[in-house]
């Protein structure tokens, strides 16, 4: 069964692809022994919904593409037959929602089953990939009080993945060290956000999010040598060229973090979020900064929604 045939009793029910079918939520299950679960061996992608429309889903999933062929997942559907599912999902997943509401669309592949495991169940192992598409409402609640004050972000003792070891350049799930992360950092501070190290003591990136930072005018980024070249880090060089502002890429140390004039953090279901705070220092007056909020606007021009009054808004609502 493939994108746009239903299994019975999913009209009232959130839908998921599975494997090439179309399933209710309740009935949509990964085997215990996949090798997503067994080894964490999944990449992923994220999209989200403005107007309940995907946001730069092609994007999405031409990074998803690269990250197989370098993981060496063959799988069946084409990057065409995932867009069409994903819109499909979003069609009829927001149907199910108020109007307001918008949709996180998941991406993921794992390496599949894995076949020393499997045979506990009396069955052959699906050694093929396994390829889910989910989605679910965006949570307004947990960032609208931080888009007006800030997120704090705390530098850990658990550093990031080496490229040697992993290529950030794939998406991927095994994320362990970045759980670790945002347990330390939240014994300094409950409200806080590890923002991880490179071995050497370069800046890096959240568990979720491209760290960003304004110095002398310029937007300043950590190198995509130990970061992920994110798909919002993307739109947010196309906006400042827009804005005639400099985007620059380089090694950053928590002491240029902490002496920046701003720095915010992007990501894909809230796009932009101003870091206030970092180590327990504040970063410029403290406040929300110019450069982030002419970057706000322009992507909420772009996309014909006040960002920050959807989430707000939306988060009363919740």
């Amino acid at each position: 069964m493939t994108a746009g045939h239903h299994e019975a009793g999913a009209a009232a029910e959130a839908l998921v692809y599975l494997n090439g079918r179309m399933l209710p939520t309740s009935q949509a299950h990964l085997a215990i022994f996949d090798a997503g679960v067994v080894m964490g061996a999944t990449v992923t992608e994220m999209t989200r919904t403005f107007r309940q429309r995907p946001f730069r889903l092609e994007e999405h999933l031409d990074r998803l593409f690269r990250s197989l062929r370098h993981v060496r997942f063959a799988i069946g559907p084409s990057k065409d037959e995932l867009a069409a599912a994903s819109r499909e999902l979003v069609a009829h997943n927001a149907a199910l929602l108020h109007p307001g509401a918008e949709l996180g669309v998941i991406q993921f592949v794992t390496a599949g089953e894995v076949a020393a495991y499997a045979g506990s169940a009396g069955r052959a192992a699906r050694t093929s990939p396994t390829v889910c598409v989910h989605t679910f409402p965006l949570a307004w609640q947990q960032w609208a009080r931080k888009m007006r004050a800030g997120t704090h972000l705390i530098t850990p003792c658990t550093r990031h993945v080496p490229p040697q070891c992993i290529d950030p350049k794939i998406k991927y799930r095994s994320r362990m060290h970045c759980y670790l992360a945002d347990q330390e950092a939240r014994l300094v501070d409950p409200e806080a956000s590890a923002l991880l190290l490179d071995l050497d003591g370069n800046l890096t990136e959240t568990s979720s999010a491209s760290f960003l930072m304004v110095e002398g005018g310029a937007i300043v980024s950590p190198t995509t040598r130990n970061t992920l070249p994110g798909i919002s880090r993307a739109t947010v060089i196309e906006l400042a060229a827009q804005l005639g502002m400099a985007f620059v890429e380089r090694d950053i140390q928590t002491y240029h973090a902490v002496n920046a004039d701003e720095a915010f953090l992007a990501s894909t279901p809230y796009c932009l979020m101003p870091v206030t705070k970092i180590n327990g220092l504040p970063i410029g007056d403290g406040k929300p900064g110019p450069v982030f909020r002419r970057l706000l606007d322009a992507w909420s021009e772009l996309v014909g929604v006040d960002i920050e009054r959807q989430i707000i808004d939306g988060a009363a609502v919740c």
